[in-house]
């Protein structure tokens, strides 16, 4: 007995739905094959659902065989049969003779996932055109939203219907992470250095964190004028500079050195951002370049570095109030279009959430960012470096060297955070703290920041992945540098790592 068509309940009238593309065969098929042998379910992928289905019957069998599998039942056509007795489409097709049919034409089990593929491909066909007709629509009839904020809205629909066909992360095996660490530690092995992570240009810090690690969210804090700025360009600039790929098998590049870096400059300007590295770069003062009091020679030195550094593949996005969303989807579509291996946000608390609520307060909004980016570096792979205040309460100390209980809305930074960074400079505070000049205490300051000038500290506060404890930098505050300090003892050990 031939199997009964299945019927179009669908509106006549909509031409984009008329012609959807689909496969009613392959429907028919694996529904069969399910029908018939219950266990060709596990074998399926579990991207598949039952709204992948173009005709609606078939989409509440899917999900009624799938509820029963999933419980332990059989699902046959006698049960399965009971559960559809009041179903018109049901009755429409034939009922139980429908189901019947079904098993009599059965392909092989072993087919299942065949016909799972062309079911789950000619669902995004159909998802294409659907939001192929939401854009033309919102650029017609939207004149409320900008033309570009529809276009970053069309991106991010886009790449998530593009991500949704990855490979699915469901379990992964012991072996197969086993074997995942293993390569780590071998590439770890064979790179200058002995980094697993990619290297942060300074010696001192790789040295203690391993490099920056990818899928890490790394907060970087600090009070205003420590450098947590010119800190977090210098590795932007250190990691660009290095970038060095090999091409594949598959036509893409792999990174082997440095890498590709996106930095979200919420707070300067990109010309801002790209002075600090040109004075970086060049060794000139980054205030002299401003004020144009170079000389010729000095001038030649900034011109070759920015013909050095011009092609670095340093990406900068000068936004003001982006949404984390927003943010996300550029990531996203860089990653796609040239790649991304480190991304930088300067700073945390600059970056919008998304639409909480009322009642909502700035501790969830922040929570809600802050989860958004340790999500972005699991899903893009790369580590993420987000800038954060703290809060004036290290002001009132004597001991001003920052604390985790410092960060302002700390307890969703401090959680989502594979490694807290503070950065602290002592002759900021020695310097502000000058005596009466002639005085013996004046000298005794002079002294002692003498000694302090040029120095500072990155206090690693958090680390899951080894210890915690103070690095020390040098620091040139004409050109905002952070560098390696010549001395064999570069960082203190702490007594332990964090949980």
């Amino acid at each position: 007995m031939a199997i009964a068509p299945a019927l179009d309940l669908r509106p006549t009238n909509d031409i984009a739905v008329a012609t959807a593309p689909s496969n009613i065969e392959a429907e028919q098929a694996l529904l069969g094959s399910l029908l018939y042998d219950n266990a060709a379910y596990e074998r399926l992928s579990d991207q598949l659902n039952a709204s992948h289905f173009y005709e609606p019957f078939h989409s509440r069998l899917f999900q009624s065989l799938e509820t029963h599998i999933r419980k332990g039942q059989l699902a046959d056509p006698i049960l399965l049969a009971d559960v559809f007795k009041n179903d018109p489409a049901f009755q429409e097709l034939g009922g139980v003779r429908y189901l019947a049919d079904l098993v009599d034409r059965a392909p092989p089990a072993a087919n299942a996932s065949d016909y799972a593929r062309v079911i789950y491909d000619l669902a995004l066909r159909r998802d294409l055109i659907r939001i192929g007709g939401e854009i033309a629509h919102a650029a017609t009839a939207d004149a409320d939203l900008a033309a570009r904020e529809q276009i970053e809205k069309a991106e991010q629909q886009l790449y998530g219907l593009a991500e949704s066909g990855g490979p699915s992360t469901g379990f992964v095996s012991f072996s197969d992470a086993l074997r995942g660490a293993v390569e780590m530690t071998a590439e770890a092995y064979s790179r200058d250095g002995g980094l697993a992570g990619v290297s942060s240009g300074l010696l001192d810090l790789d040295a203690k964190v391993g490099g920056l690690h990818p899928s890490d969210l790394i907060i970087l804090a600090g009070r205003p004028s420590m450098g947590k700025t010119a800190l977090a360009t210098n590795i932007a600039f250190n990691v660009a500079k290095a970038y060095a790929w090999e091409p594949q098998p598959d036509g893409t590049k792999k990174t082997v050195n440095g890498g590709v870096v996106a930095f979200y400059s919420l707070e300067m300007s990109s010309e801002q951002l790209a002075l600090r590295m040109l004075a970086d770069a060049s060794g000139v003062s980054g205030d002299r370049l401003r004020k144009g009091e170079i000389d010729a020679s000095e001038f030649g030195r900034v011109r070759d570095a920015a013909m050095e550094i011009q092609e670095a593949p340093l990406y900068i996005d000068a936004t003001g109030g982006l949404s984390i969303a927003k943010l996300t989807a550029r990531a996203r579509r860089l990653k796609r279009q040239v790649g991304l291996d480190l991304i930088i946000v300067d700073y945390l608390q600059l970056v919008t959430g998304s639409d909480l609520g009322a009642n909502a307060n700035r501790v969830q909004e922040v929570s809600q960012i802050t989860m958004g980016l340790k999500a972005l570096a699991k899903e893009l792979s790369v580590p993420v470096i987000a800038l954060s205040q703290l809060s004036r309460q290290v002001e009132q100390r004597e001991d001003k060297r920052p604390q985790l209980s410092d960060l302002r809305e700390s307890g969703s930074i401090e959680q989502d955070a594979d490694m807290v960074w503070f950065v602290y400079r002592e002759s900021y505070y020695v310097g502000r703290a000058e005596p009466r000049e002639g005085t013996p205490e004046h000298l005794q300051w002079q002294e002692e920041l003498d000694k302090l000038q040029g120095l500072a500290e990155v206090i690693i506060a958090k680390q899951r992945h080894g210890p915690i404890g103070t690095v020390k930098l040098s620091f040139n505050s004409d050109t905002t540098r952070f560098g390696n300090l010549a001395r064999d003892h570069y960082f203190h050990q702490s007594r332990g790592g964090e949980e």
